[in-house]
């Protein structure tokens, strides 16, 4: 009681108190040295020690803002919008008001995806690092252009512009939405099941699943948008590539909106250094003597094409964050009301 008074003290319930317990390290284990069946039993005794004695009186759970989930709902809705539009008019365009259309575009964008991440189930009270973001941005900008230059650049060019493909990064941008719907999902439930457990171990095998299931509705969503906007722009839709790098995507913001800032600021920018590295090394083959750097590349290309290096290089960061999830968003900490965040 006295190590955690201030935990105690700000809990708004006994599940709270378990939470922060489990993230001071205390399992089961540990709870039966102070004669309790488990972490959930013990926290019961302490919230309940501190209500009796007065020290803190428990403070009211403020429900949502009626609203609120419509706010961060539409704002999901606005980096698609955008992109959209970015779209459009670079199909109308040529010259250079279509470069004009494309820097304006790319920035409208960026600007409405930043909006979209500060509400809602997708926002995080951490922020995340300039070079979080700069990687983000890389990894984003190669489904747009890295298949079309380093296919280029593997040919001997790139004798002028290279293709575009817009239809993948339309459907990332469109993917925002469910991304945000499928993280809401994904807390509402496990808070209702740490309700309803009684046990770390119970709560973590109830919620793995739970994860796994928002995970693969995201996926089926994302493919959706991939087919929808193939067919639309008459592009390739790049299932496997769009399709890693939107799972990277999501997962690293699940963890970053739950606190979990490290393991994706890393896995990103390996991710991003890796495919930057693809391309270093198809033009860096050209200089006398160094004809055995593009070796790798050029074989992964030969046998499956430009799409294959974001496929196995997100697929691999995507696999990694999430076995990374399953032990880490599984926990009830990672559900514990955090201060100044609406319950």
């Amino acid at each position: 009681m006295h190590r955690h008074r201030e935990l105690c003290e700000r809990a708004v319930d006994p599940l709270e108190i378990a939470a922060g317990l489990e993230a001071h390290g205390v399992t089961d284990r540990t709870a039966a040295r102070f004669r309790h069946r488990d972490v959930f039993s013990l926290a019961e005794e302490m919230y309940a020690r501190v209500a009796r004695d007065g020290e803190a009186a428990p403070r009211p759970e403020t429900p949502e803002r009626p609203g609120a989930r419509a706010d961060w709902a539409a704002l999901a809705l606005v980096p698609g919008a955008l992109c959209v539009a970015a779209v459009v008019g670079l199909r109308i365009t040529d010259g250079r008001p279509r470069l004009a259309v494309a820097a304006v575009g790319a920035l409208a964008v960026a600007f409405g995806l930043r909006v979209a991440l500060r509400r809602g189930p997708l926002s995080s009270g951490h922020r995340t690092t300039g070079a979080t973001r700069a990687w983000t941005c890389w990894l984003i900008a190669y489904a747009l252009l890295g298949d079309g230059l380093l296919g280029a650049g593997l040919d001997g060019g790139p004798d002028g512009p290279w293709p575009l493909a817009t239809a993948p990064v339309l459907a990332l941008a469109l993917a925002c939405a469910p991304a945000a719907w499928c993280a809401h999902l994904f807390a509402v439930r496990a808070s209702r099941r740490l309700t309803a457990s009684r046990g770390l171990k119970e709560f973590a095998a109830s919620v793995q699943p739970l994860l796994l299931g928002v995970f693969g509705l995201f996926l089926c969503a994302l493919v959706g948008l991939l087919a929808l906007c193939g067919a639309a722009l008459g592009e390739p839709a790049a299932f496997a590539g769009a399709g890693a790098l939107g799972a990277l995507l999501l997962l690293a913001r699940l963890l970053t909106a739950r606190g979990f800032t490290h393991a994706p600021a890393v896995v990103l920018a390996v991710a991003g250094a890796a495919e930057a590295t693809a391309l270093a090394t198809v033009f860096a083959g050209r200089l006398p003597g160094c004809s055995f750097l593009v070796t790798p590349v050029d074989t992964v290309v030969g046998a499956w094409g430009p799409g294959a290096v974001p496929v196995l290089v997100c697929g691999a960061a995507a696999v990694v964050l999430l076995i990374h999830s399953t032990r880490t968003l599984t926990r009830a900490s990672a559900h514990a009301t955090r201060p100044g965040e609406p319950p």
